[in-house]
């Protein structure tokens, strides 16, 4: 009875213990809850400033805008155009939608409260296939359009040739069953033995630009890969040249070939040649998969991961983005890319556009395929091919992302979703600091944390990382990163002239990166002019010691008058300091400016000598100013590649007229990039670092003092107060409500230092 009683009282405590246990845990956990809850969302701070709808004067066309400007073409009888995909290039094709910039005048005018809303339009493209000829038309009022214009003439004040056209889908599609046809029917024998081509197993294709050697000419040498992951450093040592002038294809022909380093006439005589064990045969043997970009290992780690402790400080409405002290509009042209309008910082404009305008390479080879080779993306399109971002790769996984939308090669807008996408982060080194070791100790500093605009573009190989960040201290950096596969060549005799060998019978060959960026600043309105600012040194006799001289550096500064003077080429010696200017002073009395700093480590231009140089002749500036046009809207065209030796659009034209550029309207034509002379490590892929190039817009006296030091970010420790939050948020970081596990702030940077009370005993 009484062990009955017992077990009864244990069996209640156990009880009454598991109860008290569950009790406590569930208080434990909500005090946990309390002290360290989830990150809000929600933005603690609110945005300094409102979104402003007229930013929407720059805004993309919409899909519902896209499909009324097709429709209303179509509509069009007299054009009988077709938006079929693949369209034959005998027959009119519908080729881009895009938006058509308003007049600058116009625009300010409206975003100043001083004049009307400008009407919206597109810009179309057209090829007229049947009639030998390319159209540009301006479509508006939009939304609901009710007219068009011709306004080919007046951008380019030449006629466009259909062979100035982008190949398009149906063109492709045309050459490769020329090329089952024509060429890999009859040589099956051929294409088993060397490449192991069958009835599962086929071939991939690259192909050389220009295509030919003159104007009119539409000669393409296609070099063909083997179909495997990183298909562009996997040469196979056969090129084909195809004449494929005619919008017909029942008249393109075969009219060169190269097989493992010899040429041949004809498809037949490569044949013969071949049966009768005359040529030097390649033996097909497997490759291996070193193209592949799945990790060599698999991945067991998460690297560090951005996070907004007090929601985002930024905000994005439609197209218009609010960041601490700057507001801008931001949009993507199909054609050149990421682009900013109307940037303003503390509400006043500084930057009326900034925008990518064209990405250049010019490679040099044995093979033909590469031999001519110069790349101009803005004619195939560089905004084109931007594609979805990955999360927590191409951007933090926190970012902010956006979709766009795009009408070009395609029968309907096709939306491309977080192709853009936009963060707050830490740059990885302060914006300022100083640690006052003498006198008065004291540590004042501020991290560098900026918002950065993302696009990363695939064209082709390359795949291009564009940047657009804006810096608390009033400067923007327009940049460029370079990644994706090199492009390459089977390895022939004298190939190692031209580069240096990556992989077995792999040339990765020598190409110069271009690129051009326009940013058309307006410092304190539209009246400006361009200064530069150097040193140099000056033999001074000492004030002290008349009878003694020491070489000091001065300050040289001069004041350019023409677009001649300040078109600085890239083959001559330059001034440091490029300032777009107002003729307004700051309180010391300079002149406000914004300096224009440019980072780039580019090869030689071409030189001019050469047919094709024209169509990049904004490549022989590293800085050229102009005065601002609306009909010099970009620097480059859509034509410039398969038109390159008669181009629509030659920049150096821009500069011919020489008219004056003081207190003008301005634009900075900016050109940057890298030499690339490919290695064993961009195996399989090039890597950014130290692959790139841009130009950095800075404030140069167009403030009284760094508007930085009136940022929330900023930290100040006092002997004394090395654990106060007043002037430290870093210090009490560890108790914020929202924060992850850290260590308690410490701060020992004044133990050691120099007193110089104590040499005084």
């Amino acid at each position: 009875m009484v062990e009955r009683r017992m077990n009864s009282l244990v069996k209640w405590a156990l009880i009454l213990f598991v109860l008290v246990s569950v009790i406590l845990n569930i208080i434990l956990i909500g005090i946990h809850s309390s002290r360290a809850p989830k990150c809000t969302t929600q933005r603690v701070h609110p945005l300094r400033g409102k979104h402003d709808e007229r930013s929407l004067v720059f805004a993309d066309l919409a899909r519902e805008e896209y499909l009324q400007v097709q429709q209303y073409m179509l509509k069009q009888k007299g054009l009988d155009i077709s938006t079929n995909q693949i369209t034959k290039p005998s027959e009119n094709f519908l080729f881009l939608i895009d938006l058509s910039l308003p007049k600058k005048a116009d625009v300010l005018a409206y975003l100043d409260g001083k004049g009307a809303k400008p009407a919206r339009e597109a810009t179309v493209v057209v090829f007229y296939g049947a009639q030998g000829y390319i159209k540009e038309y301006t479509v508006g009022p939009l939304p609901n359009p009710t007219h068009h214009k011709d306004v080919t003439k007046e951008r380019y004040n030449m006629d466009l040739p259909i062979n100035a056209r982008t190949v398009t889908i149906g063109e492709y599609t045309l050459l490769f069953k020329f090329f089952e046809v024509a060429v890999f029917s009859k040589l099956k024998k051929l294409m088993k033995e060397s490449f192991d081509v069958g009835e599962d197993k086929n071939l991939d294709a690259f192909e050389q630009m220009p295509r030919g050697v003159r104007s009119g000419d539409r000669k393409t040498w296609v070099s063909f890969l083997r179909n495997m992951d990183g298909m562009y450093i996997h040469p196979v040592g056969f090129e084909v040249l195809v004449n494929h002038e005619s919008v017909n294809a029942s008249d393109w022909r075969v009219e060169r070939l190269l097989y493992n380093g010899q040429y041949f006439d004809t498809v037949e005589e490569l044949r013969q040649k071949y049966d009768a064990g005359s040529v030097k045969k390649i033996v097909y043997k497997e490759s291996p998969d070193y193209g592949s970009l799945k990790p060599r290992k698999k991945p067991l780690q998460i690297g560090p991961q951005l996070s907004y402790a007090e929601g985002k400080r930024f905000g994005v409405s439609n197209n218009h983005v609010l960041y601490l002290d700057w507001s801008f509009a931001f949009g993507l042209s199909s054609l050149t890319g990421m682009r900013v309008f109307d940037v303003r910082f503390k509400g006043e404009r500084i930057i009326y556009e900034l925008s990518v305008q064209e990405a250049m390479s010019v490679y040099g080879s044995v093979t033909p395929g590469m031999m001519l080779t110069k790349f101009l993306d803005s004619s195939i399109g560089v905004g084109r091919f931007a594609h979805e971002l990955a999360r927590g790769v191409d951007c933090p996984y926190e970012a902010t992302y956006v979709d766009t939308y795009r009408y070009i090669d395609a029968p309907a807008p096709i939306r491309f979703r977080n192709s853009i996408c936009l963060f707050e982060h830490n740059m990885g080194q302060p914006l300022r600091r100083h640690f006052s070791d003498f006198f008065h100790n004291s540590y004042g500093g501020m991290v560098n944390s900026a918002l950065v605009l993302r696009t990363i573009t695939a064209i082709g190989n390359y795949d291009y990382m564009w940047d657009f960040i804006f810096y608390q201290s009033g400067s923007v950096e327009a940049k460029v990163h370079a990644t994706g596969y090199i492009t390459s060549s089977y390895l022939m005799d004298g190939s190692l002239k031209y580069g240096h060998q990556v992989a077995d019978k792999v040339l990765g060959n020598i190409h110069t990166h271009f690129i051009n960026f326009k940013v058309d600043l307006d410092v304190l309105g539209v009246k400006n002019v361009f200064q530069t600012k150097d040193m140099e040194f000056v033999n001074v006799s000492l004030p002290w010691m008349p009878d003694h001289y020491a070489m000091v550096p001065q300050l040289v500064e001069k004041q350019l008058k023409t677009e001649q003077e300040a078109a600085l080429r890239y083959d001559t010696s330059s001034p440091r300091y490029l300032h777009i200017a107002s003729q307004k002073t700051n309180r010391w009395g300079h002149q406000r400016s914004y300096r224009l700093q440019v980072f780039t480590f580019a090869g030689d231009h071409l030189p001019e000598s050469q047919a094709e140089e024209r169509a990049m002749s904004w490549a022989r500036y590293k800085v050229a100013i102009t005065k601002q046009k609306d009909l010099e809207q970009t620097s480059s065209s859509l034509y410039s590649q398969n038109n390159i030796w008669t181009p629509a659009v030659d920049f150096s034209k821009y500069i011919e007229d020489n008219e004056s550029i003081e207190d003008e309207d301005l634009v900075a034509w900016v050109t940057t990039g890298f030499l690339h002379i490919p290695h064993a490590e961009d195996i399989p892929n090039t890597v950014t670092v130290g692959n790139g190039g841009g130009v950095l817009l800075r404030p140069h006296n167009y403030f009284d003092e760094d508007p930085s030091i009136h940022s929330a970010d900023g930290v100040y420790i006092k002997v004394g107060n090395e654990h106060s939050c007043d002037n430290n948020r870093m210090a009490c970081l560890a108790q914020e409500t929202c924060s992850p596990v850290l260590e308690p702030f410490t701060f020992q940077g004044f133990d050691g230092v120099m007193k110089f009370e104590d040499w005084t005993d």
